[in-house]
């Protein structure tokens, strides 16, 4: 209705100036300007508004339906910009029946045949308020000491005149390099200035320039003023960045400025350690790179009959045995050491003390009711070490290899942890061989790394993935399916005194409700973990 009222007013104002040309209308108003008023034709004037007029309504009459078909399209376009479903969204990044994407909050969800643990229940209800407030504290602390080395987010900017560093910057603590690759280019200025921030370290040029030129060497903000961007370029090539707090680990994100731009770039400070090498010796004899450890309790029938089938294919390999049985028997035997420890002290302070006394580059873990036999070939697993840049490898026990992965996925303020039996993928060069993250109690790995994540001494009785779980992130595990250890019949004993030990035995060894309370607990408050689920 609107529009057709403004058509009527434009048709009207055109029937009474179309008489005149826009120019002419155009000419004859303006010559009003130049001449008295008493002789200019006020129609004239008045033609020229109606025309300005006419044409400014007639324009928008006419842009309307171009712009409703502008925002037609546009709205259309918007119509079709949309998000996949929650459901299609979790299809499509689902591995091994868990969603790995980012989250909030992650979960443990209940499936066949996966048993899920919620960490919580396993706490007093009573104390479960003080043991978060202890767990969060433990938590910042821990932080404090192992601070995350994920830098902050950095977007490259669109034609951004300034080059610079995008990774690859490293200094150790204390020390001074010089910034490969700062420069500006393409800009054309009378003046250029250019002002490069630290926040751990201070700023200085190699350059030979006056303090007119660049000011605050040796702080932590270095400026730049110069008329030569020749010059400039040059000095910004010579730019150093000296660490000056002594951190083991640290992240410093510069910032580049110019006039109109700015960028950012990590430089990280981290500290090396010390290689740890240990010494094959000249012939790199097997019994000069390895030692077979073990841990015993109460079943020295057992760990003899391991001992005896050890010496029948590697007679000089040195064995460590660690013993907590409540009466200990002598183990004799040469190239053998035997360590007592406390009645009951454990199965993983038991590995702990083991591995302390080893002195080769890697060691060997074996149960001490395992029986060595043909297909125990140490070299083989010594092999995949050497030539691969894994730090353990598991063999077989009796045609099990039990290889299994961890998946852990983090949420905000707690993780969860998924156990699912199998590997990742084959090993490169190994084609009995897979990545992994657990294996069986029978193992080949490097010492040092071993040591490195530890056992946990307050598990006693039953453990093992624990090990691996306290290891994720640290250890690269593989398992190869072609070398094999055997295991002793588990025949009840014909000899009353043995029947008496392994009745013994088995009440120490079987797995209680409370022990696995316990150790639930553990992992909520150790690894922070929310829920652990297993398949």
């Amino acid at each position: 209705m609107v529009g057709g009222v403004w058509l009527v007013r434009i048709s009207m104002f055109w029937e009474w100036i179309s008489p005149y040309s826009w120019a002419s209308c155009v000419a004859r108003a303006f010559s009003c300007q130049w001449i008295p008023r008493s002789y200019c034709s006020m129609k004239y004037f008045l033609i020229l508004v109606s025309c300005t007029l006419v044409l400014f309504l007639a324009s928008m009459h006419w842009q309307r339906p171009a712009e409703n078909q502008i925002k037609g399209e546009i709205s259309e376009a918007r119509s079709d910009m949309k998000l996949l479903s929650p459901e299609k969204y979790k299809s499509l990044f689902t591995y091994n029946g868990i969603w790995l994407a980012p989250k909030n909050q992650c979960e443990c969800a209940k499936a066949d045949r996966v048993h899920v643990y919620q960490m919580e229940d396993y706490i007093e209800k009573k104390d479960l308020a003080s043991i978060k407030e202890r767990r969060q504290r433990e938590l910042e602390h821990y932080q404090k000491r192992y601070p995350s080395m994920t830098q902050d987010l950095l977007i490259a900017k669109p034609n951004l005149p300034l080059s610079y560093p995008i990774q690859g910057v490293e200094v150790m603590p204390l020390h001074t390099i010089r910034i490969p690759g700062l420069g500006l280019h393409g800009v054309t200025e009378e003046m250029y200035q250019v002002i490069l921030r630290a926040s751990l370290g201070t700023l200085n040029t190699l350059a030979d320039v006056s303090d007119d030129v660049v000011s605050g060497r040796g702080e932590k903000e270095l400026i730049i003023l110069t008329s030569d961007v020749e010059l400039l370029n040059f000095i910004l090539e010579h730019v150093t960045y000296t660490s000056v707090v002594y951190q083991l680990t640290a992240v410093d994100m510069m910032s580049f400025e110019s006039r109109h731009h700015v960028a950012q770039f990590p430089v990280i400070i981290r500290q090396p350690g010390l290689p740890k090498l240990f010494d094959p010796g000249a012939d790199r004899k097997i019994s000069s790179l390895v030692t077979i450890t073990t841990k015993t309790f109460l079943r020295y029938h057992k760990l003899r009959l391991l001992i005896k089938s050890i010496r029948q294919y590697y007679p000089d390999i040195k064995i460590i045995v660690a013993d907590d049985s409540e009466v200990s028997e002598k183990i004799s035997g040469e190239n053998i050491e035997h360590y007592i420890m406390p009645f009951g002290k454990g199965w993983f302070a038991g590995r702990n003390l083991a591995i302390s006394q080893v002195t080769t580059k890697y060691y060997l873990w074996v149960d001490d009711d395992f029986l060595f036999t043909e297909n125990t070939k140490i070299e083989k697993l010594l092999e995949v070490l050497e030539r691969t840049n894994l730090d353990m490898v598991g063999g077989s026990v009796n045609g099990n290899t039990y290889s299994f992965q961890l998946l852990y996925d983090q949420g905000d303020d707690s993780g969860c942890l998924h156990l699912r039996y199998g590997s990742f993928h084959k090993l490169e060069g190994f084609p009995n061989c897979v990545v992994t993250s657990g294996v069986v109690n029978f193992f080949l790995a490097h010492t040092d790394k071993s040591r490195h994540v530890g056992y946990d001494p307050l598990l006693q009785r039953v453990a093992h993935s624990e090990f691996f779980m306290d290891g994720l992130g640290i250890l690269l595990v593989g398992s190869c399916s072609d070398v094999s250890i055997g295991h002793q019949a588990h025949n009840p004993a014909s000899d009353p005194n043995l029947t008496k030990v392994e009745d013994q035995y088995k009440r120490f060894r079987t797995n209680t409700k409370a022990q696995v309370q316990f150790k639930l607990s553990l992992h909520y408050f150790k690894n922070q973990l929310k829920c652990y689920s297993a398949r």
